[in-house]
């Protein structure tokens, strides 16, 4: 099979909000306790947090986290994670039915988003409590001083505030199975008031209100125009959520299913412009796609403590998916779509960062080690910083029941033209090898491969673990080459490659 690409210099998307490549930590299993935190490992930190778990984070470069929820959030007391931790309050979470010690809190929490290079993004409870704690937090974590609860801050060990500039109103508020679920009239109501009071305080931060947990929501699309309705002058982003299986064990259904989420984010895009004009309004809402990655091998395992079977354990091992080579061609897939989405995408959260469905696992008192996803989201936050381009392609294609026409290869390009770099990111999603030739129009002469990186395995199904940590990892790649204006590329089947050109 061929395909031909063109990638020219002034067909421009976007540029690119770092935060496109943001990450998420709640309080879900063993994200915090034992993942983030872990007082007593040999690499622990005087605070308690993992060394080692820092170290990958960092290597990540991870620009922005949300937290700490999530389901979480919906029944938080953010007061509950301030203060001496002998005095704080163990608290039973209705979400994950477990039990949390709020051992860490906001501090902790911040502190650690220092430590790794990340901003921190903060989500206040809008299911069981609302505008004044929303207000009060906010007062806590940015106030100089001299009010009631930015001195409980400098009281509790923090003289500056906390540099929290994005906060989120809530968490999947559409869903039935929030704690304080609201209809969109109720929570558009609830968020818009809770907007006005946090602006009136500082009208610096950024604010995201919920759209959709899913595109399968009964009330999707409507909850987003409703919402927006209410708020969207209020408002900077209106969260996305998604998550993928293949619980069918169909790969090529599988790996069409980002072609589900550009539909996803072009239907919501289209309410924001609809809200926009309806609203006679001169700003842009854009998308956070605060939660999203590949969900579903531990759903069984998890099911006897979701239900209450166990009882209320302390940070047990929950959605802890075990993640194959099929899964990493997923979240490449997924990323390509958020780059080539990116006038409209601005946040996106992988969720979650430790652990939880996660790219980074930990072994209580042992070692952290990287899953098969963790190198496709590397490369693309290591290389996708710049102006996404809009490109022609030309690839051959295979059925889907559902979804009609799949191109067998996906690919996204990023300029970085400061620093004179072209990135692509290329997945053969189908069974058959590709030869691909990839148009360079406006770079100049002289383009140069000054790097080539591939994902391949024999085995979709295979996975690292804590004892065979590099089962799957990237190897060098062969078979492209710089030819007559030209990136040429053999692209094996089931592969992902990263080919960077200096130009």
């Amino acid at each position: 099979m061929r395909a031909t690409v063109t990638a020219h210099a002034r067909f421009v998307v976007s540029e690119i909000d770092p935060r496109l490549y943001g990450s998420f930590i709640e309080h879900l299993g063993r994200a915090v306790y034992t993942g983030i935190y872990e007082p007593g490992h040999p690499t622990a930190d005087q605070t308690g947090m993992r060394g080692d778990v820092i170290e990958l984070v960092r290597e990540l470069r991870v620009p922005i986290v949300r937290y700490p929820g999530g389901n979480f959030v919906s029944a938080y007391n953010w007061e509950d994670g301030i203060g001496p931790k002998q005095q704080r309050p163990t608290r039973l979470d209705l979400a994950w039915h477990t039990t949390d010690s709020n051992e860490v809190g906001v501090h902790e929490f911040a502190d650690w988003c220092d430590a790794v290079g990340a901003e921190l993004m903060y989500a206040v409870n809008l299911g069981s409590r609302g505008l004044d704690a929303a207000r009060n937090c906010l007062e806590y974590a940015r106030h100089p001083g001299g009010s009631h609860w930015s001195d409980l801050r400098i009281a509790n060990g923090r003289a500056e505030p906390f540099n929290i500039r994005l906060w989120c109103l809530g968490n999947e508020m559409d869903g039935p199975w929030q704690i304080g679920h609201k209809t969109a009239d109720e929570y558009g109501r609830l968020a818009h008031e809770t907007a006005k009071a946090m602006r009136a305080f500082d009208p610096s931060i950024e604010l995201v209100v919920c759209g959709s947990s899913n595109a399968k929501m009964a009330t999707y699309p409507q909850w987003e125009a409703t919402v927006l309705d209410h708020t969207y002058n209020e408002v900077d982003y209106i969260s996305l959520h998604m998550y993928f299986d293949n619980k069918a064990s169909d790969t090529p259904a599988f790996l069409a299913e980002a072609i589900k989420l550009d539909t996803y984010i072009s239907s919501v895009s289209g309410v924001i412009d609809f809200i926009k004009a309806k609203k006679r309004s001169a700003k842009t809402v854009y998308i956070s796609f605060d939660e999203w990655n590949v969900w579903y091998h531990s759903n069984e395992q998890d099911r006897a403590i979701l239900e209450g079977a166990s009882g209320w354990p302390s940070s047990p091992p929950l959605l802890e998916d075990i993640y194959n080579f099929e899964d990493a061609l997923q979240v490449a897939l997924i990323i390509n779509t958020f780059i080539r989405r990116s006038n409209v995408v601005k946040i996106a959260c992988l969720a979650q960062l430790v652990n939880v469905i996660a790219p980074i696992m930990t072994v209580p008192g042992g070692p952290a080690w990287r899953q098969t996803t963790f190198y496709p989201f590397l490369f693309a936050s290591h290389y996708g910083r710049g102006k996404a381009l809009d490109l022609r392609i030309d690839s051959p294609s295979y059925h889907v029941d559902g979804l009609g026409p799949v191109p067998s290869l996906d690919v996204a390009a990023v300029h970085d033209d400061d620093a004179g770099y072209l990135t692509f990111f290329i997945v053969n999603r189908s069974g058959e090898a590709i030869a691909t030739d990839i148009r360079l129009e406006g770079f100049g002469s002289g383009a140069t491969i000054v790097e080539h990186r591939q994902m391949a395995h024999a085995d979709l199904k295979a996975a690292n673990s804590a004892a065979d940590p590099e089962a799957v990892v990237p190897r060098p790649g062969t078979g492209a080459e710089i030819r007559d204006g030209k990136l040429l590329a053999d692209i094996p089947a089931y592969t992902y490659h990263v080919v960077r050109l200096k130009v």
